[in-house]
């Protein structure tokens, strides 16, 4: 049977296998929300960088441009954190170049995985479904905040485990924790994530729309696969 990991923080990925491995990202609050609603929407590929330099000198080679840190977007460019920013119609069939605080560094973290997919609820149903085809390992890497563990990154672990775990076998108790916390939290998702302190910290931004819809199941059929450094649309 094939096994199943959860890396509940970037920091502790070196206690995890993943070479050889299928690597699931997921930033909920916001950025792997955000680029499963742009690949959705028919931004053609987005490229995640780690530091905000290298984002911005993509802006020469005809990319757009968006960058977050601490939640707010950053000055001067195109677009900030927010999916109604992907989705905006104005931006289909654009490209791209994305460095957020958290998501963007996990999948830096991510890169020795043998497929690093990005995961959300938005599209949580098309996830499951891609990894069933897959004979490998899965890691689930959670972005967390700022190396901390967070709610909701943990609860969608949680609830990708619930789907696919008849088929997978846990490696460690990571993904149990995260399943019986989303198996007990499922009924009142966002009550318990506007709990958390990164929503709290979204909603001393005026930032709240973006809450609620991030946590909307299956939007979105894509899966954002990593390949030759961006991201598109899964061709499996």
């Amino acid at each position: 049977m094939r096994g199943l990991d959860v890396c509940l923080s970037p920091n502790l990925i070196d206690l995890h296998e993943i070479e050889g491995r299928v690597i699931v990202v997921v930033d909920i609050l916001r950025a792997t929300s955000c680029m499963t609603a742009g690949i959705g929407s028919g931004i053609t590929e987005i490229k995640p960088f780690a530091d905000l330099d290298s984002c911005v000198k993509m802006k020469e080679h005809g990319y757009l441009i968006a960058g977050e840190r601490n939640g707010q977007k950053v000055e001067g460019f195109d677009l900030g954190n927010s999916p109604f920013d992907y989705m905006d119609p104005a931006n289909q069939g654009c490209k791209i170049a994305v460095t957020t605080t958290n998501g963007t560094q996990a999948i830096e973290k991510s890169l020795a995985g043998e497929h690093i997919i990005i995961g959300s609820f938005l599209n949580i149903s098309a996830v499951a479904n891609w990894i069933r085809k897959k004979d490998m390992d899965v890691l689930i890497v959670c972005a967390g905040w700022k190396g901390k563990v967070n709610l909701e990154d943990s609860l969608f672990a949680g609830a990708l485990t619930d789907m696919i775990m008849p088929e997978f076998s846990p490696v460690c108790d990571a993904p149990l924790v995260a399943l019986h916390s989303y198996l007990g939290m499922k009924d009142n998702l966002l009550e318990h994530v506007l709990d958390s302190s990164h929503a709290r910290r979204l909603r001393r931004l005026n930032i709240s729309e973006d809450i609620e819809y991030c946590l909307r199941f299956d939007e979105f059929t894509v899966v954002p696969e990593l390949v030759g450094g961006a991201l598109r649309m899964s061709a499996d």
